[in-house]
């Protein structure tokens, strides 16, 4: 029988304010009372923590630790909802902070303003009863991953890629799958474009979010059926919904510490009978270059168009990536250096690098600029 109203421990504010959920039978008073003496850790107030942090906070969630050491920039308002323009230049955490209370008063914050390592996690993350991932990078996953295996709780993953994301929920039950089972080993760092590289639909985190965010509720609850052993994947192109089954591998679970999970996906090269020391210059040196000899260097820059007419280096020609990978542009590659040395930029040094990696199937090798146009632009400000 639903316990009555007189016999809760909501106040006549919170009843009003979660009616509707306290009108859905699966919920009632007793979920509601769950979500408020339940707490969540959310690592990561960026386009994934914008949508869950909000959507618990609306739904009652009692107590929220935000785990953050980025500010709020311009580039982050279009998909990082819970960030304003007035919040630019301010701690992500502060500003996440603002919006729950403005949204929630009643509910908990609790801020940790620093970096997730494998020195504080285990004491951060240990009070709370659900850990949602809502990183960007594989190091911090294989934390997290770790970290919950360790304490025991259940792990809310979500990632996101330009037009598709992944949501699933790992080490749920004593036989669930963890992100182990997912990816078992990180995949090569020098191959991983970032977010601002690649980009991303600015709608996309928001569908991933809210969909964690979903599934944190349904776990405290107790209702529905979780994503426990099951991958969700979306694809916003193509608006395709599809789902994959994880097994659980139980040597995946033989984790009893923390390790440095930066030199742990860094220490993971490709291995492969095209892989190739690859040489590599400095922004310092490519200059003295275009100085010295600039008839001599052909330099290539493979980003996107959009990224190429915002900011270019003088005398380079853009070839995007996709092109070089398709084939549609090795034989003008072929032609443009059967003259000159062959340099290939991007806009940090990871996509010019695949594009080595594949030139060299075809007889071409060249040059890597270390950086890209980040470092680029870094070395022009030092030198202002």
């Amino acid at each position: 029988m639903e316990q009555s109203q007189n016999k809760t421990n909501l106040n006549s504010e919170e009843i009003a304010r979660y009616a509707r959920h306290i009108s859905l039978p699966e919920i009632g008073i007793k979920g509601q009372e769950k979500l408020k003496t339940s707490s969540v850790a959310c690592i990561g107030t960026g386009g994934l923590g914008s949508p869950l942090l909000i959507y618990l906070a609306a739904a009652g969630l009692g107590r929220i630790g935000i785990v953050d050491f980025d500010v709020v920039e311009y580039s982050n308002l279009q998909r990082q909802i819970i960030h304003t323009t007035n919040s630019i230049g301010i701690l992500k955490t502060d500003s996440a902070k603002q919006q729950i209370l403005k949204l929630n008063p009643s509910c908990r914050v609790d801020l940790f303003n620093q970096k997730l390592t494998n020195i504080n996690a285990l004491e951060i993350l240990k009070t709370y009863d659900l850990i949602c991932d809502c990183s960007d990078n594989f190091p911090t996953r294989y934390l997290i991953n770790d970290a919950c295996l360790i304490l025991n709780k259940p792990n809310i993953y979500g990632s996101i890629a330009k037009f598709e994301g992944q949501v699933s929920v790992f080490n749920l039950k004593e036989d669930s799958p963890n992100y182990r089972d997912l990816i078992p080993t990180p995949p090569p760092k020098e191959l991983i474009p970032s977010c601002s590289e690649a980009g991303v639909m600015g709608i996309l985190p928001g569908i991933i979010g809210t969909i964690q965010a979903a599934e944190a509720i349904k776990i405290i609850t107790n209702i529905g059926d979780p994503l426990n052993g099951r991958l969700l994947t979306f694809n916003a192109l193509k608006m395709q919904f599809k789902e994959l089954k994880l097994k659980s591998n139980p040597e995946n679970k033989n984790i009893h510490k923390l390790i440095d999970y930066q030199n742990f996906c860094s220490e993971v090269k490709v291995k492969n009978e095209l892989d190739y020391d690859v040489q590599s210059i400095s922004i310092k040196e490519l200059k003295i270059l275009l100085t010295q000899s600039p008839n001599k260097i052909q330099l290539i820059d493979v980003r996107n168009p959009n990224e190429y007419n915002q900011c270019s280096i003088s005398g380079s020609r853009l070839i995007p990536l996709s092109t070089i990978e398709s084939g549609e542009a090795i034989n003008e590659i072929k032609n443009l250096t059967t003259t000159k040395n062959l340099y290939i930029l991007c806009k940090s040094g990871k996509r010019s690098l695949r594009a080595l990696k594949h030139l060299y199937k075809f007889g071409i090798r060249g040059i890597n600029i270390k950086g890209g146009i980040d470092a680029w632009h870094n070395e022009n400000i030092s030198q202002n």
